[in-house]
């Protein structure tokens, strides 16, 4: 068994994962989407980091457990469903996430909780911070005495009088912006539950009065129910570390006397044209118009082909290069034959690993995969080494399906794929894009080459 670290936000250091108890899995928890809309690929990538990192454990010879929540009570829930069902639209919203994020071919983290069905947990969360002096009411909202948390600002690293909750204390769905805020006793406090207001078709008991919960409360909860207090690595983008992250922390603290988690792990974010993807700038490409346009595969090498605490440009440029690397990796597995792997590239197996336990680096992963493909190249090594090195590496990445022999496409997938190409020539890119709709639509992608296209099952 392999010795795991992990970079730390707050410590900035490498942590070796110690689980306390052989027995017990490492509870991982990842902060998942707020589902107003469709997602785009950057939320995929926490997805994907999380969901792999969890496969090499298990590798490793750990147990592991699992929980990606979905935010399903939140106020850029009531502004996309305004004239709407914030639920209806909510329960919508998920179903398209499960699927889009399926069509990954990860299979499912082990719980999923949503925040709606959380309720019981949230409110007595906020009653234990009020009954600890950490959090007030004031006309039916609730806030947290972020004052009252000597440690605050540690995970983020910032200094409390210059931080701006900023995220949603003010109700941004709500014409009357002041109300809120003059009921708070200091600018820094955030929310825990929000009293009721006209126009929010959602509504939640409380001890407090009618309403529903904050964003960091509902975190918090759910991350308690499912893995207890102090687990072991809370996950999730950059952009939540604040306000998100850090209020997390510090309400978990203040109730519980005790940290959330041991240790926080950040991935970066997908940037578009230099700016963060996101759904507020409009910048954004969606997951499953993307897979539909570059296929399962390619969306993965892609999200997997920079370090997961590192920014990763999208390009049609970036998709194209791991789009060859797939190609390259296909290839090579056809001229592997089933078995073992010659003896002498045990080497490189080790060293592909190594990689991954060091702060879980794909890329440098990824480098030693393809040397070792180089390796088994070699005259050397005869006409057809054996594959189980490459089949075990690529399944820890979640690629090793590019080991299967590939499926001919039927007749009239290959006709309207021929007729995409006419109208590439053409010129003609709106009929291009129709028709490679269409393709998707029957479940394969079509890749444009310098010696013609070809076609993949998505």
């Amino acid at each position: 068994m392999r010795r795991v670290k992990l970079r730390d936000t707050r410590t900035g250091e490498l942590l070796q994962l110690r689980p306390p108890d052989p027995e017990r899995p490492i509870g991982i928890y990842a902060c998942g989407p707020t589902v107003y809309s469709r997602i785009h690929i950057g939320n995929a990538r926490p997805f994907v980091v999380f969901s792999l990192l969890k496969r090499f454990l298990e590798h490793n010879g750990y147990k592991v457990r699992l929980v990606v929540n979905v935010t399903d009570v939140n106020d850029k829930i009531y502004v996309a469903a305004r004239g709407g069902s914030s639920a209806e639209l909510a329960a919508e919203m998920t179903a398209h996430y499960l699927a889009d994020t399926s069509a990954l071919g990860l299979g499912r983290p082990d719980v999923e909780p949503l925040a709606s069905e959380t309720m019981d947990g949230i409110r007595a969360y906020i009653a234990a911070l009020i009954d600890t002096d950490h959090a007030y009411a004031a006309g039916g909202d609730v806030y947290f005495s972020v004052r009252s948390d000597k440690d605050y600002g540690t995970l983020s690293h910032r200094d409390p009088d210059s931080m701006d909750q900023g995220e949603d204390e003010s109700d941004d769905h709500q014409p009357d912006l002041e109300a809120p805020i003059a009921r708070k006793q200091d600018p820094l406090d955030f929310a825990l539950w929000k009293a009721h207001k006209p126009g929010e078709d959602t509504v939640w008991d409380s001890p407090w009065g009618p309403g529903r919960p904050g964003w960091h409360i509902e975190c918090s909860a759910m991350a308690e129910e499912h893995l207890g207090v102090e687990f072991d690595i809370h996950g999730g983008g950059s952009d939540l570390l604040f306000p998100h992250h850090e209020n997390e922390a510090a309400q978990t603290r203040a109730a519980r006397g005790r940290d959330l988690a041991k240790l926080w792990m950040h991935n970066g974010m997908i940037q578009f044209t230099g700016e963060k993807m996101a759904k507020s700038v409009g910048n954004i490409a969606l997951l499953h118009e993307v897979i539909e346009r570059y296929g399962r595969d390619t969306v993965m090498m892609y999200l997997i082909s920079g370090h997961y605490r590192q920014p990763l440009a999208f390009s049609d440029t970036a998709l194209e290069q791991a789009q060859a690397n797939v190609n390259r990796i296909r290839e090579a597995g056809r001229r592997l034959s089933p078995g073992d792997s010659p003896a002498d590239l045990n080497g490189l197996r080790d060293r592909f690993f190594d990689a991954l336990a060091r702060d879980f680096n794909t890329p440098g992963a990824l480098s030693v995969l393809n040397e070792w493909i180089r390796e088994t190249a070699s005259p050397v090594h005869g006409d057809s080494p054996g594959d189980s090195h490459l089949r075990e590496m690529l399944g820890v990445l979640g690629l090793d399906a590019l080991l299967d022999a590939v499926e001919e496409a039927p007749a009239e997938v290959r006709e309207l794929a021929e007729r995409r190409e006419q109208a590439r020539a053409e010129r003609d890119f709106e009929a291009s894009d129709r028709l490679r709709d269409e393709i998707a639509a029957q479940g394969w992608a079509v890749r444009d080459g310098a010696g013609g296209f070809e076609l993949l099952p998505l």
